[in-house]
């Protein structure tokens, strides 16, 4: 496969642009970030058509967020309160188009609300999966728990704890490389989609991770994870639009 031909946009803590008629709002809350190298030979062939690896310094990554999903809402109309807002964790890639566009693969997303799930699914061919989720937090330390019910491969669990630590003032080009993702690459009725979305620049935190047992990256079809992470944050979230999907 030939890497898309125009230069890629920036890596950029801000969005490169605001939806003005959003599709979609919602919040992502206490979120924790976990992120492992990868192959970018591997990771190619299970991305969406007219997309590649986006990659720094070579390399690609496999990522682990697990979050609160708050008041999910449509066009502009006010978020819905319990269906609208679940736990959630999700297994991503990192991807850019022929437009130089920077997004994300989902290649599962575990949610505990199975009205959301099903709407995901059949409205947007999204691989979300019902599970069973709890996402608790005691002083510092937040705990995230999924195991899947439907569809499987049933039992693919995920459980993590970490420590949150001190505010980083001046995140690295890798920590943006891997939080400010402007939109997400997917693949609707056989055809390339692009969704864009904006929010308010990340406020990132140190983490430190203290238990991470999880089976999510290879049920997702990814090699499982070797070693810890390379890399752990945490943020206490942001509020998110959406816009429309656009075709390339």
């Amino acid at each position: 496969m030939q890497p898309p031909p125009r230069t890629p946009q920036p890596i950029s803590p801000d969005p490169p642009c605001h939806p003005v008629k959003p599709l979609m709002t919602q919040s992502w809350l206490d979120l924790a970030f976990l992120h492992w190298a990868a192959d970018p030979g591997e990771v190619a062939p299970i991305l969406p058509a007219g997309t590649v690896p986006d990659t720094l310094d070579g390399v690609t990554y496999v990522g682990l967020v697990a979050f609160r999903m708050y008041r999910v809402g449509w066009l502009r109309l006010p978020g819905v309160p319990y269906l609208g807002s679940f736990p959630e964790t999700n297994v991503r890639l990192y991807s850019r188009d022929a437009h130089g566009r920077r997004g994300v693969v989902f290649r599962s997303l575990d949610a505990s609300r199975l009205i959301p799930v099903a709407v995901g699914r059949m409205a947007f061919r999204l691989p979300y999966v019902w599970s069973r989720m709890e996402a608790g937090r005691e002083a510092d330390t937040f705990t995230y728990t999924s195991r899947r019910r439907a569809p499987g491969p049933r039992g693919a669990h995920s459980r993590i704890v970490l420590r949150a630590g001190e505010r980083i003032e001046e995140p690295s080009e890798l920590e943006h490389f891997l939080t400010a993702r402007w939109g997400m690459h997917s693949t609707f009725r056989g055809r390339p989609v692009f969704l864009a979305n904006a929010h308010p620049r990340w406020p990132l935190h140190r983490a430190r991770l203290i238990e991470c047992d999880e089976s999510l990256v290879a049920a997702a079809g990814l090699p499982a994870p070797v070693g810890e992470p390379l890399s752990v944050l945490y943020s206490p979230g942001v509020p998110v639009r959406f816009g429309r999907p656009v075709r390339p």
